[in-house]
């Protein structure tokens, strides 16, 4: 990669791009609404569970303008939801910036490990054991969605928790390869702990990106 492409990249004004599309979305406080998906390549968070493990390595995922990435949202949604990967591994000031200049509504998902960068609408914290998110993705976070794998992770979830501010939304979310088994044991959790909400992965219920 040649210095000009490393700094356009350090400016956030080029991104590993993986993939962009329109889709709905399926998980979360904003389920069922339509949104443009923006997924970056890069994460070295390393979830044994991930769908897109193909997204891990950003060199796979060449870097593409940023200015060109919003112009295709902009064709598209009122709503750009950005992920990877890690989205936060890379500067994210500018794109959502630039997004924000043309009236469309900006949010993230990520692990939360990484420097804050970007300025968000939405704030969707999900972290990952394996690496915990740092102090400012607590204080950011609108909603924190917690993977339900094991029956430990109801644990992990509830300390999770504890660190978010008040406004925060929290759901449980069951990990998609153990959701018969896990799916029982959060609707009673749920109905134990009433300051938790369900989040499922309708889209893949919907059979939809």
């Amino acid at each position: 990669m040649d210095l000009k492409t490393q700094e356009l990249i350090k400016q956030g004004k080029m991104l590993p791009l993986m993939e962009e599309f329109y889709t709905i979305q399926g998980e979360g406080a904003h389920t069922g609404t339509a949104a443009y998906f923006i997924r970056i390549g890069g994460c070295d968070v390393g979830c044994h569970w991930c769908d897109v493990k193909e997204s891990w390595d950003a060199n796979l995922h060449p870097p593409t303008q940023t200015d060109l990435i919003v112009a295709n949202a902009k064709k598209y949604a009122e709503t750009v939801v950005v992920t990877g990967g890690e989205p936060l591994m890379w500067s994210l000031d500018y794109i959502t910036t630039q997004l924000q200049k043309q009236q469309i509504k900006t949010h993230i998902e990520t692990s939360g490990a990484y420097k804050f960068s970007g300025v968000w609408d939405w704030f969707c914290l999900s972290p990952k054991k394996t690496k915990l998110p740092l102090e400012r993705a607590y204080q950011e976070a609108d909603e924190l969605k917690m993977i339900i794998h094991n029956k430990h992770d109801f644990e992990f979830a509830e300390e999770q928790a504890a660190k978010v501010n008040d406004k925060c939304l929290l759901y449980l979310q069951p990990e998609w390869s153990k959701r018969d088994k896990m799916i029982p044991l959060i609707i009673d959790y749920v109905m134990n702990n009433p300051k938790w909400k369900i989040s499922l992965q309708t889209h893949k219920y919907l059979n939809i990106p």
